[in-house]
């Protein structure tokens, strides 16, 4: 039985198709539409589906559309309000200004606008409020029920830092969270409640880590395609056997350099996991600032995450379990951490961000927590035989793994994408499946004004 999932019409619309109950794909539109949170229509997102599934939609048993339980009601007030008394519309139009700039004691910051203490504390009292909110539901839930398992979705499990509060809060065993936790998971969320809801088929459960394949569920394309595609572009690329591939990529990384990583299914989600990654050099006290500022094209304070080799995740942090998919915050070890200073203790905001805390500095928080994604052979093997590489190089299986793609600009899809957001940027180089690729052997005449391209956000 094969069910297509759709979400759309109000943020972030995909598509996911299952067979039997297995996931067989799932993609956003926005990665095809180059769009950041397309909410039309998921035409590509389907085609995709049915492509990677081999059938078209006559073969489709069920298509499931995910709705918002309020939606309805949104549009019965809105037609309420549109025949109402003047006097409720203004009422309408007042209450967001109030909201923005009475309540939060000012208006809201502008993508552009530079950081202060206003909005450092405004973002942290909220931050703090949402943690309260959601440990009260865990902990009433864990009570209720008596059960240790916990799976989370919707936006909110998309915050790393709560989410890793509610699992050293320990109400709860085991945590699940889905990676396309936001509004584009809901297409393959109704998709499996047709599957073992409406036609009442049962779940199988998966002898491996889950059922998600690691997320990487999205278009991958076969090494010829990629030259393909590439020499269409105007790239200058070397074509390396795995092993010479790994070994360039490691220099590269281990000499400060920022290394597009483009392999494999795309990820589903908004998680870049090391199939559309920027790569660089955790222990470097520079890369931090250098990859926001030259590469991601925004505030240099933006946090970034570590991949690590899931069996020495315990060696580095405090975390001994799995978090596939970078949707857990736990503390940086003791013994990695270094110590601050009464003087630097003393700093505020950005000034206090720059200071090395620990021997992988690029991806320490200022509490030295970090948003952990675990790597894993069964799932993305490439990703970690390079992380393997790399440890067997410097003695340190972490690195930075950032989303591929510049501030506003949704994950890079296809090998075109990879190269136009490469030649755009100060990546140094770029390993599109094996092809290698150095930025100072490209023709210079095809670099771009980048990052002027998509809104801020």
């Amino acid at each position: 039985m094969k069910i297509l999932g759709i979400s759309a019409f109000y943020h972030d619309s995909a598509a996911a198709l299952i067979s039997d109950g297995e996931i067989v794909a799932a993609a956003q539109e926005e990665r095809f539409t180059r769009k950041k949170h397309d909410p039309g229509f998921p035409h590509h997102a389907v085609d995709f589906c049915l492509r990677q599934a081999g059938t078209s939609l006559a073969g489709v048993d069920r298509v499931v559309f995910y709705d918002k339980p309020f939606l309805k009601f949104e549009r019965l007030l809105e037609t309420y309000l549109a025949f109402a008394p003047r006097g409720v519309r203004s009422f309408r139009m007042a209450m967001p200004l109030w909201v923005r700039e009475k309540l939060f004691g000012g208006p809201a910051r502008r993508p552009d606008e530079p950081l202060t203490g206003r909005h450092m504390d405004l973002a942290a009292s909220v931050q703090r409020v949402l943690e309260e909110i959601v440990l009260r539901i865990t902990r009433s839930l864990a009570a209720e029920t008596g059960i240790g398992n916990l799976c989370l979705a919707g936006g909110v499990a998309l915050n790393c830092v709560a989410n890793g509060r509610i699992l050293r809060d320990g109400a709860f065993r085991n945590l699940w969270i889905q990676p396309a936790a936001g509004d584009a998971g809901g297409a393959l969320g109704a998709a499996l409640a047709a599957y073992h809801s409406f036609a009442a088929q049962p779940r199988a459960v998966s002898s491996a880590m889950d059922s998600m394949k690691g997320a990487y569920l999205g278009p991958e394309f076969p090494q010829a395609e990629i030259e393909k595609r590439l020499r269409a572009a105007g790239a200058r690329f070397h074509v390396l056997d795995d092993e010479t591939l790994l070994s360039a990529c490691t220099e590269e990384l281990t000499a400060g350099a920022a290394l597009g990583w483009f392999q494999g299914r795309m990820e589903f989600g908004p998680r870049a996991l090391g199939a559309r990654s920027i790569l660089a050099d955790a222990r470097s006290p520079k890369t931090q600032s250098l990859l926001n500022l030259k590469v991601k094209f925004r505030e240099s304070f933006r946090p970034f995450a570590p991949s690590v080799l899931r069996e020495r995740v315990a060696d580095w942090f405090e975390l001994d379990g799995d978090s596939p998919y970078m949707l857990l915050v736990a503390n940086v070890r003791e013994d990695h951490r270094i110590p601050m200073t009464p003087e630097q203790e003393a700093l505020f905001g950005i000034d206090k961000l720059n200071v090395p805390r620990s021997d992988i500095p690029a991806v320490t928080h200022v509490d030295y927590s970090a948003r952990i994604q675990t790597v894993h052979q069964a799932t993305n093997p490439r990703y970690y035989a390079l992380l393997q590489k790399f440890y067997q190089r410097t003695g340190c299986p972490v690195i930075v793994n950032t989303s591929f793609n510049v501030r506003g600009e949704p994950i890079v899809c296809t090998p075109e994408d990879a190269f136009h957001c490469f030649m755009g940027t100060n990546m140094e180089a770029l390993a599109a499946g094996n092809c290698f690729l150095r930025k100072s052997e490209q023709d210079a005449s095809l670099a771009q004004q980048y990052q002027s391209k998509f809104d801020l956000d």
